[in-house]
């Protein structure tokens, strides 16, 4: 017992402190008041008198609120698009077998190696003679150049562990490619889809360079550029709502992973599998 404790619990109990210690010290300082915040004498690990008073300025002084659904607005719709967009490509590459298929793949995920940093210039030109610059809309364009690339290389690998048996089965019963793709493949690619949803979801939540540089009007912005750029004055930075704003805008994420992890878990093992 005593081996298997310090073999096993004994780590995983470490792991979990040390996963779980930002969380916890962001939930301390989003409830603590002020006056603790800046005491030398209070305990740093527990709040003696807690408070729901940065929550409150956060939601009521602040512009959180639209920044949290433009946020989610902009999330939803850039996931589904690319999401889309890549069940598409995956199946062409995968299934169709086109010639050069495989270096169309190759070509796909080498996109996404491609840094963002330096994407942003060209794309601001873009969105400058488009006139969508300032427009949170424009931001689901812009996501789906590298969410596509990474979405389309992990859900190829998933379609491939879908047997080809079952097309050839419905091609001698008559059933056109169409058909087949989207009356039997699609559903078939639920686990991958979920998996490249939530991998799209959480990175356009959390990307900030081309919400910071594409969006100026302050209604306009995000949750992760709204609380770096409103709530950081120079140096002095609201701790007490920057944590409140960190804490509520990692809910929907937290819930999104709570409800589909074991759909997730099976795609993203289907896709290392292919």
């Amino acid at each position: 017992m005593n081996g298997r404790f310090l073999k096993t619990w004994l780590p995983l109990a470490l792991f979990a402190i040390f996963l779980l210690f930002p969380f916890y010290w962001m939930v301390l300082t989003a409830l603590r008041p002020n006056a603790e915040l800046v005491s030398t004498t209070a305990n740093p690990f527990w709040v003696r008198h807690p408070t729901l008073e940065h929550i409150q300025y956060l939601l009521r002084g602040t512009s959180f609120p639209r920044w949290f659904w433009n946020t989610m607005g902009i999330a939803t719709g850039a996931s589904i698009l690319s999401v889309a967009a890549s069940w598409l490509a995956a199946y062409g590459i995968v299934r169709v077998r086109f010639p050069f298929a495989a270096g169309a793949g190759l070509a796909i995920y080498l996109g996404y190696l491609i840094p963002p940093a330096i994407l942003f210039i060209p794309l601001a030109d873009v969105l400058l003679q488009l006139g969508w610059f300032d427009k949170p809309l424009a931001l689901v364009p812009v996501y789906t150049t590298f969410l596509i690339p990474f979405c389309t290389w992990l859900l190829m690998g998933f379609l491939k562990t879908i047997p080809r048996e079952i097309e050839e089965a419905a091609m001698v019963d008559g059933a056109g490619r169409v058909r087949i793709m989207l009356g039997i493949v699609l559903p078939l690619s639920g686990p991958g889809l979920i998996s490249a949803f939530i991998f799209a979801f959480t990175l356009s939540w959390n990307e900030y360079l081309y919400a910071l540089v594409f969006m100026s009007a302050p209604e306009h912005k995000t949750v992760p550029v709204g609380l770096a750029t409103e709530l950081v004055r120079g140096d002095l930075y609201q701790w007490g709502p920057l944590m409140a704003g960190a804490l509520l805008g990692c809910i929907p994420v937290v819930i999104l992973y709570f409800l589909f992890v074991d759909r997730y878990v099976q795609g993203m093992s289907g896709a290392l599998k292919g």
